[in-house]
């Protein structure tokens, strides 16, 4: 019996399935990158969401993980896991008492680029009877998130010293791929005037699966956080750091219509795949019809373009789509089917999604 077969016997379609085979392979890969590099390892746990795989991680070498939410963070305190990086101003997290409840568990490490979070920070560590430690996110080119001067990063650095709440642990940076030099000399001027302060930077953080080719080139780098890695998709195909092979994620699929000759549809649409393009053409690599384009979503559907197609898909048929986005593609969905070869071996629960706080 194929593997096809079983998922379809066993789930139905859409169904989304991770080779643990490729998903091992990923992490070794990335523990071998950040050793050879001299930095620790922080996995970013937003792409798969499980405390099962945050421990694979762990087993492999990284140092702790890096959390998008407090929620996540719960989920995965409540597995068990002690060293977690909240890589996000938690406003609302801190103002609801969530943080304080989970501070007082364990200590976490958090991030800000304002004195509004410092003050929010300040308040929950209080309530928690345990100070927090603090890194100040930084923007070297990005234009997300972050203090954009070494002397902003300077003046949170010292509100964090001045107030017995907190603690100074270090920076967060998440360079874009040519901001790399820039970074370098931010980091240079707000380590010089960590010195006047009598500060030390424990923590200097870089991240991002694209920035893999950079790893180590930031003197001063104590770490790295990515999360994409574990599994890739067709946006780090794209961004020429994977290769189809190191893709561990496909949603099964099948082939439910084929009305025209030139067009088909899936059973599997935004609330599977996801309506985030990426910035690519279409919405999904087909495994088995390279050629053909998912052109179009509705909620459960998925419209096929298969003019480019020699062989077309028949209706019935199961086929395998690597999303473009894969960390909301798993936020979708309540569980992974993992798969050795033709073996259906577990499923994982997807535990932290949804958390919005």
């Amino acid at each position: 019996m194929t593997l096809k077969t079983k998922i379809i016997e066993n789930f139905g379609t859409p169904c989304p399935v991770i080779d643990m085979d490729v998903v091992e392979r990923n992490i070794a890969r990335v523990q071998a990158l950040c050793d050879d590099a001299g930095v620790a390892n922080r996995p970013h746990i937003k792409t798969h969401k499980s405390p099962r795989l945050a421990k694979m991680q762990i087993a492999a070498g990284a140092k702790g993980i890096t959390c998008q939410k407090l929620g996540e963070a719960e989920v995965m305190a409540n597995a068990g896991i002690t060293d977690i990086l909240i890589a996000t101003n938690l406003l609302g997290a801190a103002r609801s008492g969530r943080l304080a409840a989970l501070q007082r568990r364990l200590p976490l490490k958090v991030c800000a680029d304002n004195p509004v979070t410092l003050g929010a920070y300040a308040a929950a560590a209080q309530v928690a009877g345990r100070p927090l430690d603090v890194v100040i996110e930084c923007d070297t080119g990005q234009e997300r998130a972050g203090v954009e001067t070494p002397n902003e990063a300077l003046e949170l650095a010292k509100i964090i010293k001045d107030n017995p709440s907190l603690r100074f642990a270090g920076l967060l940076f998440y360079p874009p791929l040519e901001g790399w030099p820039a970074t370098q000399v931010f980091w240079n001027s707000v380590s010089a005037g960590l010195s006047d302060l009598a500060l030390e930077a424990e923590i200097v953080s870089t991240g991002g699966t694209p920035n893999f080719v950079n790893i180590g080139k930031l003197e001063g780098a104590t770490e790295h956080r990515a999360g994409t890695c574990i599994f890739n998709d067709r946006m780090m195909m794209d961004a020429g750091v994977a290769a189809l092979s190191d893709c561990a994620f496909s949603v099964y699929t099948s082939v439910v219509s084929r009305a025209g000759a030139e067009r088909g549809i899936l059973d599997a649409g935004s609330k599977t795949l996801t309506s985030d393009q990426g910035g690519l053409d279409g919405y999904g690599f087909i495994l088995e019809h390279p050629n053909a384009r998912i052109h179009k979503f509705a909620e459960e559907h998925g419209f096929l373009d298969l003019r480019g197609c020699n062989e077309k898909p028949s209706v019935g048929d199961i086929v395998r789509v690597i999303p473009n986005h894969v960390c909301v593609a798993v936020n979708m969905v309540d569980q992974l089917v993992a798969v050795r070869g033709d073996e259906i071996i577990e499923v994982l629960p997807v535990a932290a999604r949804g958390m919005l706080v």
